[in-house]
């Protein structure tokens, strides 16, 4: 029997020594992972949900800016990104022929053919975009691409913020755009920029167990986090209004090329601002911005002669103000220096006060303040009409004025809109006064902002009386003075007359600082209108401003001005439905007020009965059986005889609207959504459709209106 080799029994004892530790080893670290449950520092749990959970991004909205009326003014839009796989491993959604890509495409994007062939032509690269004609596809170019069946060629969907009317309260409104860093869209001008945390969105996710190839486990448990959308901005801002604003300034620029134009709508009553605009302005969806302010609340100047308002509206307080009295015209001296009147110092001679006042003369204006105010009782009127301070309107960038108030003659100057400079928005305001019976209101442009997940409103905004600096029959007296301003054959007002209803308001011509003194030339001022319509109980006030326009021979001054006043001012006074302040039916039937009934709900057959017996007009819109709407309201102010609107579904016809006023006319459009264009005035004569033609939601009516003989 052979012997064992003793280095084999010492190898196999060394063999079964090593066995043991390394047995050893790996129990206790198994025993530490199972106590600790860590391996190489890192927690296994955690580990192994990161591999077998998936997480799925739920994206939010950032909230939309609307109108008054919901009118969508800026929201978020789907567009996409065009990209072209280029990687051959990706068979066969890669690019095959270039040639024939490159040239399809040139027909949709911005690009030359030989542009997109350099791209796909790039060395070593699986993956290319087209830089920004690629980016912001909008659906409908992105389905003229895919018809092209172009292998290779795909889209990511992106989102950008969207401006559906363009140059449209754009210093306002503003703008916002993808931050770079964070793939956000950021608020960076205007109300977009101050609102940003109210508008920001906040996505959400779900998280789910899945195996290796990330398909979700049965039974497994969804974790959701909820997307927070971000909030509606509702503004005080009426869409229509604006347009009317809008379209008026856009004329006024390309005929009379100003170097800048400025003009609001306010609510005297609330404060609310209706519509607001200058040029030059931009579209916030390409930001061709060439003046980030908004020059309504960041641009002060000296106003000129609508000052003179305010000057009047003291002096009549504080019952120095004498119609008839008389005083020397043309040039006044206060603190060694001359007051001139406009005329070139000219005047008129020994004329009144109140033909100072239809005649802008600034030395009537320089006397009321220092002779018969006092400049110290003045300066306390300047105070009390809020022209020392920022109104607070809720606006970025507003500036204050720079009144100059140290040397007599700045003070006489001031009194008539020379030697201090005031913004806009601070004349609205104090003009609140004037048109609201002494009370003065805080402009603002944010009505509401809703969550609209919740539809909870987080903050509304209500009517501010800021100040009461005059009484309601101050109030009245400067009204029916400024009344005059616009009607009297001297005023300088005729050309802001508009027929059918009363406007009461003042002009405006003010210099404008140079290096050297005052520019010289006669386009080288701002010339401007305030007025208020109508005049004994005022539902708009309108300011504009035209700077340094370029006027040809026969042009006046007022001209540029009056186009923007005047359309703007009629325009919304009949779409906001206020009666013309006369009339040339001399013939109506004695009327009454009453209440308007509640008809909707009720069949049609029921509710004309109703409205019959009720002595009121109905006319029906619609030709389903249920009334679905009703203009006026339930329970608001109507007179015997009056046309009342009956909304339903279905087809809308053409009603015949002889002898209909312009306000029953408007009222048809407004509640049946059908476009009127209205030309004339008194009662219709002729309408552009027969009666009796279904009208769709595009159709365009023109009807033409006629005053009787």
């Amino acid at each position: 029997m052979p012997k064992k080799n003793k280095f084999m029994n010492r190898g196999a004892a060394i063999l079964s020594i090593c066995f043991a530790l390394f047995f050893f080893v790996i129990l206790g670290r198994m025993a530490y992972i199972q106590i600790t449950g860590k391996a190489n520092g890192e927690a296994l749990a955690t580990k192994a949900t990161e591999q077998h959970e998936k997480k799925r991004t739920i994206e939010a909205s950032r909230g939309s800016i609307l109108d008054r009326k919901g009118k969508v003014l800026a929201e978020d839009t789907a567009t996409y990104k065009l990209i072209a796989v280029l990687d051959k491993k990706m068979k066969p959604q890669y690019v095959k022929d270039k040639e024939k890509t490159a040239e399809e495409l040139s027909t949709v994007i911005d690009m030359d053919k030989s542009e997109i062939l350099d791209i796909l032509n790039r060395d070593g690269a699986k993956q290319v975009e087209f830089g920004s004609a690629g980016r912001d596809i909008s659906y409908a170019k992105k389905q003229k691409i895919e018809k092209m069946n172009l292998p290779g060629i795909s889209f990511l969907r992106d989102t950008k913020r969207y401006y559906p009317n363009g140059v449209f309260l754009s210093n306002v409104l503003g703008y916002a755009d993808v931050d770079q860093k964070t793939n956000q869209i950021q608020g960076s001008l205007g109300l977009e920029k101050i609102l940003n945390n109210f508008l920001t969105e906040h996505d959400g996710s779900v998280t789910y167990e899945s195996d290796k190839s990330g398909w979700k486990l049965p039974n497994s448990k969804e974790k959701i986090t909820a997307p927070k959308n971000g909030d509606n901005v509702y503004l005080t801002i009426d869409q229509k209004i604006q347009t009317f604003l809008e379209d008026s300034m856009t004329k006024a620029a390309e005929k009379y090329k100003p170097k800048k134009i400025m003009a609001a709508v306010v609510e005297p009553k609330t404060g609310k601002v209706l519509a607001m605009g200058q040029r030059p302005s931009f579209d916030p969806n390409i930001r061709n911005v060439t003046n980030y302010y908004n020059d309504l609340v960041s641009y002060s100047y000296e106003p000129g002669s609508t000052m003179k308002i305010f000057t009047l509206a003291a002096a009549i307080q504080e019952n120095v103000f004498n119609a008839n009295e008389k005083y020397k015209s043309g040039t006044y001296e206060v603190g060694g220096r001359p007051v001139k009147d406009w005329n070139n110092g000219a005047g008129w001679g020994m004329t009144t006060f109140h033909d100072g006042l239809m005649r802008s003369s600034n030395v009537a204006f320089a006397k009321l303040a220092n002779e018969k105010l006092g400049f110290d009782r003045f300066n306390e009127y300047l105070h009390k009409f809020g022209l020392y301070q920022k109104t607070g309107i809720d606006l970025p960038g507003e500036v204050s004025s720079k009144i100059n108030f140290k040397y007599d003659f700045d003070k006489a100057s001031t009194a008539y809109g020379q030697a201090s400079a005031i913004t806009p928005i601070q004349q609205l305001q104090a003009v609140t006064a004037i048109a609201n019976n002494g009370k003065m209101m805080k402009p603002y442009v944010i009505d509401h902002i809703v969550d609209p997940d919740t539809k909870k409103v987080v903050k509304q905004t209500k009517p501010e009386q800021v100040g009461t600096p005059i009484s309601a029959d101050t109030a009245k007296q400067v009204r029916n003075l400024l009344g005059e301003v616009v009607t009297s054959d001297i005023g300088t007002g005729k050309p802001y007359k508009i027929e059918g209803f009363d406007v009461a308001g003042k002009t405006g011509t003010a210099q404008i600082a140079g290096t050297g003194g005052y520019l010289k030339g006669t386009s080288n001022y701002v010339f401007s209108f305030m007025g208020m319509a109508p005049k004994n109980d005022p539902k708009l006030v309108i300011y504009v401003a035209v700077q340094q326009p370029q006027l040809k021979a026969g042009q006046s001054s007022s001209d540029p001005v009056a186009e923007i006043f005047n359309p703007t001012m009629k325009n919304s006074l009949h779409y906001l439905n206020i009666d013309p302040t006369d009339s040339s039916d001399s013939n109506k039937e004695e009327t009454k007020t009453q209440k308007m009934p509640d008809l909707t709900d009720q069949t049609v057959t029921s509710a004309e009965k109703e409205a019959k017996s009720e002595n009121l007009t109905p006319i029906v819109i619609g030709s389903d059986v249920a009334v679905k709407e009703q203009y006026p309201e339930a329970g608001e102010d109507i007179i015997t005889k009056q046309k009342i609107f009956l909304k339903t579904d279905g087809k809308i016809i053409m009603p015949d609207m002889s002898g209909w006023s312009r306000r029953e006319v408007l009222q048809f459009s407004k509640i049946s959504g059908i476009h009127i264009d209205v030309s004339g005035e008194g009662y219709a004569v002729s309408q552009s459709v027969k009666k009796g033609k279904e009208l769709k939601e595009n159709t365009v009516i023109k009807v033409k209106f006629k005053n009787p003989d």
